[in-house]
């Protein structure tokens, strides 16, 4: 879903751009205040995580394939505030390093995927883990909310590019190719939101229940080694491998006719265009260091800035006991 340059004529990017700004702010200014300093790592973990995952193309039919959003993800686990700080950092690495999705966009891929998908999510998550209560309405909620942040999202993708006078595809054509593709991607979305939420609540339940009868608090160190190495594994071993086919936005503009600004052409360079770095003639080893560097720098900069934000109280640090 990241549109890249050309998509989007200069009054919806500045739109988007400065909309996406506003949301930014809020939420950095809300993390700043709300997010406990003992969470701080768990963003940098978060943006690793996504970042890996979004590297794993599935196949959703003949010739298309989606891959996670995780903005729903992260604010079922932190807040959807931090589900904004977290898809952007992410973004941001993904456009100035690999290309993926243009400069000229980037407010928009942010308003889309980080507050669209991930506030907006969160507002159809939370009522439910109302109504159903416990653990279970968590994950029941996290995955229709997920579901439903994917496709808000796309559904805002197709108001951008229906738009856009640059590209000139009609909203009645718009909204159903990309509201219908990521309906099947959303099921997706939402199946992986389950099963990492489920095991999240087998190896620290307390992320997910803030009962006051919760497991007091531990250290989140453990959850940052083993996490981090599930996020490189994945970037590593998996993404190589992902379904090449391209995905609901790529296969929308294909039949469309639509072509995205050659990587020449970007305003901003980026420096390892598509992940492939130069000189490895291995495209499966060339996209998995890719991966891995990515991964690492979205922690570096997620974390880097809610550690900046957030100020740290010397009785909450990352190796207290239990």
């Amino acid at each position: 879903m990241h549109i890249p340059d050309g998509f989007l004529d200069a009054r919806t990017a500045v739109v988007a751009g400065v909309l996406s700004a506003v949301g930014l702010g809020t939420a950095l200014r809300h993390v700043s205040k709300k997010l406990p300093p003992k969470r701080v790592p768990l963003l940098g973990l978060g943006a690793a995580f996504v970042f890996a995952a979004q590297m794993l193309n599935f196949p959703v039919g003949i010739g298309v394939s989606g891959h996670m959003v995780g903005a729903v993800l992260i604010a079922a686990l932190l807040g959807p505030s931090a589900a904004v700080v977290v898809l952007s950092a992410v973004l941001v690495v993904q456009c100035f390093v690999f290309g993926d999705g243009g400069v000229s966009a980037l407010g928009a891929n942010i308003l889309n995927m980080g507050l669209i998908c991930g506030v907006g999510g969160w507002l159809i998550y939370f009522p439910i883990t109302r109504i159903i209560k416990g653990v279970f309405g968590r994950i029941v909620a996290a995955s229709f909310a997920a579901w439903c942040g994917t496709v808000l999202a796309a559904i805002a993708c197709a108001g951008e590019l229906a738009t856009s006078t640059k590209i000139n595809i009609p909203w009645a054509i718009a909204f159903p190719a990309m509201a219908g593709v990521h309906m099947l991607i959303g099921v997706g979305e939402a199946i992986i939101t389950a099963l990492v939420l489920a095991a999240t609540w087998k190896a620290r339940p307390e992320l997910l229940d803030d009962s006051p009868t919760a497991r007091p608090w531990r250290s989140y160190k453990p959850v940052l080694v083993y996490g981090g190495a599930i996020a490189l594994g994945l970037a590593l071993f998996v993404s190589p491998y992902a379904c090449p086919w391209p995905d609901g936005l790529e296969k929308f503009a294909e039949d469309s006719g639509v072509k995205a600004a050659p990587p020449e052409h970007r305003s901003v360079p980026a420096l390892v265009p598509d992940y492939k770095i130069p000189g490895i003639e291995s495209v499966p080893l060339a996209t998995a260091i890719a991966g891995v560097a990515g991964t690492v720098l979205a922690f570096g900069l997620s974390w880097g800035l809610a550690r900046a934000l957030v100020p740290r109280k010397p009785e909450e640090h990352l190796d207290a006991k239990p």
